[in-house]
C-alpha cells in the first residue's frame, strides 16, 4: 500500500499566533517549521510500521516550503511548492495509486472558536458552507479523497477538528493535540504529540478500509465574503451567484466541478 500525506501548520502542537506560520517572522516560525516536520515524520514511520511501501508527502502550507525533506524516511517523497491544479492541497493524490490519505497539522474551519488560527484557504472570507455545513480544509479535502475513492484513516490537529471528523468518518484515527481557548491553546507536550501521531498513523493505516468518506449526490457551497467588492468580483466565475452582497453562491453534482469553483474563486 502507498499512502498520500497532506500537512498544514496551523494544528500543529502548541501554534497559537500566524507570526509562528509564516516564513517572515523566522524567529517565531521556525520552532514550529521543525515540529511540523518531526509530526509528518512520525506519521511517516507510523504508516511504515503498519506496512505502508511508500508515501507522498504534500507540504500544503502557506509557500508550501515548510517541512525538511532530510528528517524524513527515505521510502517518502515530498511535493513542494504548488502546481496550480485544482485539487491544492491534494495536489498528487491522482497521480498514484493509494490506500489511505493521512492528514496533519490541520486546523478548525473559518469562524470556529476551536483554534485562533480558524480559517478556510484564506483570510478574505468570514466562513464557507458546504450543504448547511461550515466546511473546513479538512472537510474539503477529505471530499477529494472520498472523489478518488481514497479512505481517509488519520487526522491530526485541534479538538474541534477532530470532532468533527469522526462524525464524518467514525472510524478515523484521530489525534487533538491542541484545544483553543479564545486567542490561545492548551497544547500537548510536544515529545507526547509526536509520539501520538506515530503510534495513531500505525493504528490508522491498518484500519483504512474502514474509513471510505460518504459523498454527497450534490453540493451547494456557499462563501461569505468580508468584502462587498471582492464578493462582487467572484461572483462572475460562471454558474457562480452573488447573493446579499457579500455571499458568492454555486451548486453541482459533481466535486471536480466544486473544487474547480474553489480554485479560482476562494483562493488569493
Amino acid at each position: 500500500m502507498n499512502v498520500f500525506l497532506s500537512a498544514d501548520i496551523e494544528g500543529t502542537c502548541g501554534i497559537t499566533d500566524w507570526a509562528e506560520t509564516e516564513r517572515s517572522t523566522p524567529y517565531d516560525y521556525n520552532y514550529f517549521k521543525k515540529q511540523m516536520t518531526f509530526e509528518v515524520k512520525a506519521a511517516c514511520e507510523g504508516a511504515l510500521a503498519a506496512g505502508a511501501e511508500g508515501i507522498f508527502v504534500r507540504d500544503a502550507h502557506d509557500s508550501a516550503r515548510n517541512i525538511d525533506p532530510a528528517q524524513l524516511p527515505q521510502e517518502a517523497r515530498m511535493m513542494r511548492g504548488w502546481t496550480g491544479d485544482p485539487l491544492s492541497m491534494m495536489s498528487g493524490l491522482d497521480q498514484g495509486e493509494y490506500g489511505a490519505v493521512l492528514f496533519t497539522g490541520y486546523h478548525a474551519w473559518a469562524a470556529s472558536g476551536g483554534n485562533p488560527l480558524s480559517h478556510t484557504m484564506n483570510g478574505r472570507n468570514e466562513y464557507v458552507t458546504l450543504n448547511g455545513v461550515r466546511m473546513s480544509e479538512f472537510l474539503m479535502n477529505a471530499y477529494t479523497a472520498g472523489y478518488y475513492g481514497v479512505p481517509v484513516a488519520f487526522l491530526s490537529g485541534d479538538r474541534a477538528l477532530c470532532d468533527f471528523a469522526r462524525t464524518l468518518i467514525p472510524n478515523i484515527v484521530t489525534v487533538p493535540v491542541n484545544e483553543g481557548r479564545g486567542g490561545a491553546v492548551v497544547s500537548m507536550h510536544p515529545e507526547a504529540a509526536v509520539k501520538a501521531i506515530k503510534e495513531g498513523a500505525k493504528r490508522a493505516v491498518k484500519n483504512a478500509k474502514s474509513c471510505l468518506v460518504p459523498m454527497p449526490d450534490h453540493f451547494d457551497a456557499v462563501i461569505r465574503f468580508r468584502e462587498h467588492k471582492v464578493a462582487y468580483s467572484k461572483h462572475f466565475y460562471p454558474g457562480a451567484t452573488l447573493e446579499d452582497e457579500k455571499n458568492v453562491c454555486f451548486s453541482s453534482d459533481d466535486w471536480y466541478e466544486m473544487l474547480r469553483f474553489f480554485h479560482f474563486v476562494l483562493s488569493d
